[in-house]
């Protein structure tokens, strides 16, 4: 498969830094708690906040059953029908972010999801994992010409792969990758970090991120660490409140930190060049070592293992050349503790 570049002509993607999303989708149900997160979120200095949407009646049939740590057994139907959003919620959300300078777009689930997304000025989706192998509906938001996270959860590589091509034969759409795994909670034994290092060798012209569903910010820190450049969290005001994804969220606190210490991770990654960091530039001459004279050394003496050592600063002649130096005669007299300089050699 040949694979198109990636390229971001807007802000869902940023090449400086890794773009911190917080999910907020499923975890309100009015307006006044989605207001609530974005206060919160912009906060907490993220990139962007996503929701989710969809209508039961398009998203599961009623004989769809959850079977989940956080929902426990219970109807896909009832549950998704508790939590979906009127066109009325997401036009004001959609207002409410541009007023807040925050970026936020969607999960859509079926083509009149995007048809309604498109009339309130979406920028971007993100396609859930559930949605990960639907080909038609790919394709179709492929057609969109918008920016495209696909969540990867469930899938193999084989299937990932099919997806891809199917986003890039059908539009010239910016895509990420984003590793998922869809447990909710995700356990640490099940996070498979290393698997985003695997994308990014199969696809290396395509972003890849994380999107997380542990309890923890632990996994997200440690995702920017082996180069997702995305990174998206479930957000909540209360990680005890009601609804099956709060106990999966950050909340104000975590997130705060989680942006944080991926910022900090940013910066510790570097350029990746291996060189003398700015801050070595003195402790490389005083804390190296180089060819001191050990004892009293008189004009015509040799230089000999009794009286030249390796000793600290590391402003001398570097301990490489010993054996070089070894046998040759000293121009002058050399003090004891004195580094040795070519010029007194001869």
């Amino acid at each position: 498969m040949k694979l198109r570049k990636t390229k971001f002509t807007n802000k869902f993607m940023r090449n400086d830094r890794v773009f911190i999303i917080a999910e907020i989708g499923g975890n309100f149900t009015t307006f006044k708690e989605a207001t609530r997160l974005i206060d919160s979120a912009v906060e907490c200095c993220v990139d962007a906040v996503k929701i989710q949407t969809y209508s039961a009646e398009t998203l599961s049939s009623r004989k769809a059953m959850f079977d989940m740590e956080n929902t426990g057994v219970t109807s896909q139907f009832e549950l998704f029908k508790k939590y979906e959003i009127s066109a009325d919620i997401h036009a004001r959300i959609a207002k409410y972010a541009r007023s807040k300078k925050m970026e936020w777009f969607s999960t859509p689930s079926h083509q009149k999801d995007v048809q309604m997304l498109n009339r309130l000025g979406v920028k971007a989706y993100k396609i859930g994992s559930d949605d990960a192998v639907n080909i038609p509906f790919l394709k179709y938001l492929a057609q969109q010409g918008k920016p495209i996270y696909m969540a990867t959860g469930m899938c193999t590589m084989k299937e990932v792969c099919e997806s891809v091509a199917a986003i890039q034969e059908t539009g010239n759409t910016p895509l990420v990758l984003m590793h998922a795994v869809t447990s909710y909670p995700t356990h640490p034994e099940d996070v498979n970090l290393l698997a985003m290092k695997a994308m990014m060798k199969v696809f290396p012209e395509i972003p890849v991120g994380y999107s997380d569903h542990t309890t923890g910010i632990t996994a997200c820190v440690a995702a920017a660490a082996l180069g997702a450049r995305v990174i998206e969290k479930h957000f909540t005001y209360d990680k005890k409140a009601d609804g099956p994804d709060h106990m999966l969220s950050a909340n104000p606190s975590e997130m705060s930190q989680l942006v944080r210490q991926v910022r900090e991770v940013e910066l510790m990654l570097g350029s990746g060049v291996k060189c003398p960091a700015k801050g070595e530039k003195n402790t490389r001459l005083n804390n190296r070592k180089s060819l001191v004279v050990e004892a009293d050394i008189n004009k015509g003496e040799r230089l000999a293992s009794h009286n030249i050592s390796v000793k600290r600063p590391g402003r001398g002649i570097a301990p490489k050349y010993y054996e070089e130096v070894m046998g040759k005669t000293a121009t002058r007299q050399l003090k004891k503790d004195s580094l040795l300089r070519w010029a007194d050699l001869d």
